[in-house]
């Protein structure tokens, strides 16, 4: 008879458990980890967008936690499934990408992760080693050992065939891929979201056909975008990108509501249950300044990816630019030869993408030359001074005169 896990070994799979919303099975977690062996972990993730956010970074510290425990971890890069378009989620067919597209977003992929995690100790595969060499008769084995109805179990899709909203057969394929993958890495474990429990699962019976263990499947909870109701994503505009600078990523936070700020302490700033919810208790007690709160957990974010030191000058910046309304103490000069509008010197700082968003931000009244708003999109810019160029609450530029 096999014997119980023992106490140390539930320790540590409690440890592992901790801020998972799903472990399916904490016992079969504590089993693995009581035989010693050193467990085969994955993470996928698909480059769908060129960025990372601060909602990735929630399981990638997962996974960075069983890289600390001595594990055999592999972040896999999913540019074959990226070509088929993860269904989850979704009332509508996902637009497949193009190969262009994501081999462009996966450039910087790894350097992102890398702000979490510690890339020396993490394998990293691409799923198209495997994916791109599977033959019909290999695809057609692979759907045998499912079926429509299990497919239909999935919320979106039940929805959406509910609905008579057209489900295409290549979508199906989506976790039938993701199964495969856990069986050519042999994953003992595998992290996602918690909307990834679904394709974490069709990976069991897929293995257990294969000849191996079934793996556990643990997710984590989806952290809310900046408005504190949908999940975070670059598509709605509400996310904070681990590329954003510090001075952004600590804005960004401030804007969040107060009911958001457990979560953000939670799940943003990876700070201990108990922290939270002691931020929690005060909030309903009323003991606790929302704004001071806030404060706090913006710097630690910021302090994730850039450092003390920048996370302080952070702080400082908003304070002194958006609380009490100064010019930052510092501020980038540039010089813009041979421009002479306001709206081509927007342009050219960089502060918006096109001349007709420089057009709706002054028309907007959220531009302003030397403190003064300009709402006049055809004004033209002094270039024999030197001005100040301000765009909404963060962006500044000290635009110098052009050479005599």
């Amino acid at each position: 008879m096999t014997q119980p896990p023992s106490a140390a070994a539930r320790e540590a799979a409690q440890a592992f458990a901790d801020g998972c919303q799903d472990v399916e099975t904490f016992d079969e977690l504590a089993a693995r980890i009581a035989t010693g062996k050193r467990l085969n972990v994955k993470l996928g993730l698909d480059p769908t967008t060129a960025d990372l956010h601060i909602g990735h970074a929630v399981v990638l510290r997962k996974l960075q936690q069983f890289v600390d425990g001595g594990h055999n971890v592999t972040l896999l890069i999913g540019d074959f499934t990226a070509r088929i378009g993860d269904p989850t989620g979704r009332n509508t067919m996902r637009p497949a990408l193009t190969g262009e597209a994501i081999e462009a977003n996966m450039k910087t992929y790894a350097d992102q992760a890398g702000k979490v995690l510690d890339l020396e100790r993490v394998t990293l595969r691409y799923n198209s080693e495997w994916l791109s060499t599977i033959s019909f008769a290999d695809l057609i084995k692979l759907l045998a050992q499912t079926t429509v109805a299990r497919m239909l179990d999935r919320n979106d899709f039940a929805q959406r065939y509910a609905a008579g909203t057209p489900i295409s057969m290549h979508e199906f394929l989506y976790p039938v891929a993701q199964a495969y993958d856990s069986v050519a890495l042999e994953a003992d474990v595998e992290l996602g979201g918690s909307d990834q429990l679904f394709n974490l699962l069709m990976g069991r019976p897929y293995q257990v056909h294969a000849g191996q263990p079934a793996q556990i499947c643990m997710t984590v909870p989806l952290l809310e975008g900046l408005d504190g109701k949908h999940k975070m994503s670059k598509s709605t505009g509400n996310h904070i990108a681990l590329t954003d600078s510090a001075n952004d990523q600590f804005g960004k936070v401030m804007r969040i509501p107060d009911e958001a700020l457990t979560r953000y302490a939670r799940l943003a700033a990876g700070w201990s249950r108990a922290e939270a919810e002691q931020i929690e208790r005060g909030l309903i007690a009323g003991t606790v300044v929302p704004m001071d709160e806030k404060k706090r957990i913006a710097q630690a974010v910021a302090t994730l990816y850039h450092g003390a030191d920048a996370a302080r000058a952070a702080r400082v910046h908003f304070e002194r630019t958006i609380q009490r309304g100064e010019l930052p103490a510092e501020i980038p000069e540039r010089r813009f030869e041979g421009v002479r509008t306001l709206v081509d010197i927007v342009v050219a700082a960089g502060f918006a993408e096109s001349k007709r968003a420089a057009q709706r931000l002054i028309a907007e009244g959220a531009v302003k030359i030397d403190g003064s708003v300009v709402t006049d999109p055809k004004a033209f810019w002094n270039t024999l001074e030197p001005a100040v160029l301000q765009v909404g609450s963060r962006k500044f530029v000290r635009v110098l005169a052009e050479k005599g």
